[in-house]
């Protein structure tokens, strides 16, 4: 089968490493791909917002399988594009349609999906331009932190958690008033916050069936400890070592199956993965987030530790016929540390050429942030490069990653050396 992968990250370069393993896939592109990914396709400079320049390619080309990595295209409706156009629809598209990408798209419908379908969260309330001022008095009343989140995408730098009433409505107004995020930020959500530890699950679903894939962890904040800013995230473990089979079973009961049925339930199409950002709170699961897509870099923790054929699954999703498919888990652990760019979450250089890459030993490199120059490998991005590791453990993993994050350099390298550290 042809497939063509829409990205550039780290999740891509893992998707395209797992995509490459299936004796069913015949002809694997990545549009636009990275400096990793060219190890297991073909890189086309394909732009991920010209729908109309995506089917020509595939029609050239003789697709089978779309696969959209990040949650643009899918907000952006290819799923529907797709589906509405009597030259594509027979493509298999692995990812929702436009109103089922709404589950990321705007924060206000999620929230409003899961009171509808009795699935924890935190309690909310949505402002915009026409009850601004009840907003800041809401924001007044309210106990400290304060999470503040854009409705709609905004490169994962829409959540402001807000230490003081100021700095609550600082971010408030310039979200509104200042369009920070422009439409995104037009509504926003004031979310209760909630003290406790945060993993990430995934499923595929047919849109009836789900599959449960390896679950993780992943650390977002660039310094150690947990400190500073948030980022798109700096490392992932997987297992969770306090997901165990008891938590688990809450999970699927309270918010998978109530998820997944509600979606059928409200004639949603969602063909896909569906991506739960979770929060353990006193022994009991809370959504933070869906994510219409696999997480990122979870998904270079997640592929590694799942034995199935991807392709396969793809096939039976789009059967529906997904409770024939039975997930295996690598039962090691695997672990990955991000290496980023000096300045990352802000401002970042790049050109920055790399070396030690051939040097790593018992790691699989995903590439996030690299590309191509010459006979160089050089850093394109502020998360340049995932190192992730199988071991019999977390720490064992881990050790690995390390070692041979000391041996890959290039200017400004960074990374954090306590990925994993409350285990």
């Amino acid at each position: 089968m042809n497939i063509l992968l829409l990205g550039s990250g780290g999740r891509e370069n893992a998707i395209s490493w797992k995509l490459k393993q299936s004796p069913l896939c015949e002809n694997l592109y990545i549009a636009p791909g990275n400096a990793g990914s060219a190890a297991y396709g073909t890189n086309v400079p394909l732009s991920l917002k010209d729908f109309a320049g995506i089917k020509q390619f595939c029609l050239d080309n003789n697709i089978h399988i779309l696969f959209p990595g990040g949650e643009d295209t899918l907000v952006a409706g290819i799923y529907d594009f797709f589906k509405g156009d009597e030259q594509l629809k027979h493509i298999i598209v692995c990812g929702p349609s436009k109103e089922g990408a709404q589950l990321e798209g705007s924060k206000a419908f999620a929230k409003e999906f899961m009171m509808r379908h009795n699935i924890p969260t935190a309690a909310y309330r949505e402002f915009n331009d026409s009850n601004f001022d009840e907003g800041v008095a809401y924001l007044n009343a309210q106990s400290l932190p304060i999470v503040l989140k854009a409705d709609g995408l905004a490169a994962g730098k829409g959540v402001v958690i807000a230490e003081s009433h100021d700095e609550a409505i600082d971010a408030f107004t310039t979200m509104i008033k200042g369009a920070q995020f422009g439409e995104a930020s037009a509504t926003v959500v004031v979310e209760q916050f909630l003290t406790g530890i945060e993993l990430s699950v995934f499923v595929m679903t047919d849109g009836t069936n789900y599959v449960r894939l390896p679950e993780a962890k992943d650390y977002k904040r660039i310094g150690e400890g947990d400190t500073g800013p948030n980022t798109g995230g700096m490392g992932a473990i997987s297992p969770v070592p306090f997901a165990d089979p008891e938590f688990m079973q809450k999970i699927v009961s309270q918010v998978i199956e109530p998820t997944v049925n509600g979606l059928k339930a409200e004639n949603i199409t969602y063909h896909g993965f569906i991506f739960f950002g979770l929060i353990k709170v006193d022994g009991e699961p809370y959504v933070i987030e869906y994510n219409c897509r696999m997480g990122d870099p979870e998904t270079e923790v997640v592929m590694p530790r799942l034995e199935n054929d991807l392709v396969e699954m793809i096939l039976k999703m789009d059967a529906g016929k997904l409770n024939e498919v039975a997930v295996t888990h690598n039962p090691k652990a695997a672990c990955t540390v991000m290496l980023v760019s000096e300045g990352y979450p802000g401002d970042y250089p790049k050109g920055r050429i790399m070396h030690g890459l051939e040097q790593a030993e018992g790691s699989i490199l995903f590439h996030a942030g690299t590309a191509q120059m010459g006979d160089e490998i050089i850093t394109n991005g502020g998360r340049v490069l995932a190192i992730t590791s199988y071991g019999e453990d977390i720490k064992e993993a881990l050790a690995t990653s390390y070692k041979n994050a000391e041996k890959i350099g290039y200017e400004g390298k960074y990374y954090r050396k306590d990925i994993g550290f409350e285990f």
